[in-house]
């Protein structure tokens, strides 16, 4: 399982690393091309797109193993430990469910575009090839969900929602890490506080 895991997290970050860098390194040799040299990358373009795109999808199942998306527990920290280790599992239950049918559905549009034989404009390649970050990366979000799923289930309640940022932040300015506290503000702000 840990193999697996360590497995599926290179490759998340690793295309979302590469695809974010060559989309950027090539979208800025194509302004140069076109402004000094008076010319144009023309296949660049859409493969800037198809790169970008490929980062975003591995980047977002990857966020799903960091506890990085965008989650509003105002309601778990409210109810009974019980109840929201309750509503912990059926909102990993559903998206679990959502992200499965999206990499099922995302395999067999595969499948169609396959056999329509349907190929990229500017760069003359198998749209099938570029439409693989859907099954793919909906499938390695749903094991990242699965094993959060996992982990709220076999975690005690009383220990399954924790504090709040705010909770945290209050502890540690009483517990005297003020410097360093502020050195991590600072990082999560970009220094705008």
């Amino acid at each position: 399982m840990t193999y697996i895991s360590k497995t599926i997290g290179f490759i998340n970050q690793f295309i979302a690393a590469f695809g974010i860098s060559a989309g950027v390194a090539l979208a800025f040799a194509n302004v140069v091309v076109r402004y000094v040299f008076d010319g144009s990358l023309v296949w660049a373009s859409e493969l800037t797109v198809y790169l970008f795109l490929w980062s975003t999808f591995f980047g977002a199942a990857y966020c799903f193993k960091q506890d990085a998306h965008i989650s509003i527990n105002i309601i778990l920290e409210k109810v009974k430990p019980a109840t929201a280790k309750g509503l912990l599992l059926l909102s990993h239950s559903i998206t679990a469910i959502f992200l499965s049918a999206v990499a099922y559905y995302g395999y067999g549009y595969l499948l169609l575009v396959h056999e329509l034989d349907e190929m990229s404009i500017d760069l003359d390649i198998p749209m099938w090839i570029i439409y693989l970050v859907i099954p793919i990366s909906f499938g390695f979000a749903t094991y990242r969900v699965l094993e959060k799923l996992y982990e709220v289930a076999i975690t005690p309640a009383d220990q399954v929602v924790q504090h709040s940022e705010a909770q945290m932040i209050i502890e540690q300015m009483t517990e005297g890490e003020n410097e360093q506290l502020l050195k991590e503000v600072e990082r999560k702000t970009g220094g705008m506080l």
